[in-house]
């Protein structure tokens, strides 16, 4: 009897072949499980599209009035501003919070660091969702005492949740819940009737 063969079994040719089969087709059936529960973790493409930059067309946008278009699922606003609100924004400056932008929680780009929180002045481009508990604000455009308004009030947005008010701006006054102004979202003018919304400029 030879050295090699002492103590150890024979394996025949047709039992390795089978080992063989058996574990590679075990490999196989792993990849096939393990491939869609990988891929289940990457966003679908209806996810991809939410989180996407959208295009808007503001050329239908009067002076005083107001265009409202979806990203991520939040509501964006897009006014455009009368040369009198824009006068008017300055009249209310000692009555806010944070009127140059400066707080840090919700950072405002710095091409909206400046009184009219925007690139072109006319235009007013924010989240249209308020800075306390997530509510929307609605328009109060019009100039005067109204109820859970001032008597000085010049035109602005009013949160009916808990009472927070803000400017043309979507800068927010002293002493109400909301902590912060509106947030400006990332944004930039392809034309003058054209703005991406949800991208700087490269």
């Amino acid at each position: 009897m030879s050295e090699a063969t002492v103590g150890v079994p024979a394996v025949d040719s047709s039992r390795r072949t089978w080992l063989i089969t058996s574990a590679a087709m075990g490999g196989v059936g792993a990849a096939a499980v393990a491939v869609p529960f990988v891929s289940s973790f990457q966003p679908s493409e209806r996810a991809k599209a939410a989180g996407a930059a959208v295009q808007v067309d503001i050329s239908d946008v009067v002076p005083g009035g107001k265009k409202v278009v979806e990203w991520r699922g939040k509501p964006i606003w897009i006014m455009r501003r009368t040369p009198e609100e824009l006068a008017d924004l300055a009249k209310v400056e000692g009555d806010l919070a944070d009127p140059q932008s400066e707080r840090k929680a919700i950072p405002t780009p710095g091409y909206a660091l400046n009184a009219h929180r925007s690139i072109k002045p006319e235009y007013f481009i924010a989240i249209g969702i308020c800075t306390h508990l997530g509510c929307s604000p609605g328009d109060k455009f019009t100039p005067g005492p109204q109820p859970s308004l001032p008597d000085n009030w010049v035109g602005g947005y009013l949160c009916a949740c808990h009472g927070s008010t803000f400017d043309l701006a979507g800068r927010v006054f002293k002493n109400k819940p909301a902590p912060d102004n509106l947030e400006i979202p990332p944004h930039y003018y392809v034309s003058e009737t054209v703005v991406v919304i949800g991208e700087e400029k490269a």
